[in-house]
């Protein structure tokens, strides 16, 4: 499962940067890629931070 997350935020990042720098989309259509790539990478981001190796002291 952790491996999923960690290719699920590296893909979020990569899209990212393509909607950002290389999709020539509208205004209206880069702000909504931008948000939607954002809401997956802060999703993969919970779940790999909720899923932690937790250490007891």
């Amino acid at each position: 499962m952790r491996f999923m997350l960690w290719l699920l935020l590296a893909a979020s990042v990569l899209a990212n940067v393509y909607v950002s720098t290389f999709s020539g989309w509208g205004d209206g259509g880069r702000i909504a890629g931008q948000l939607a790539t954002g809401a997956v990478l802060l999703g993969s981001a919970t779940g790999l931070w909720a899923t932690r190796a937790r250490r007891d002291a």
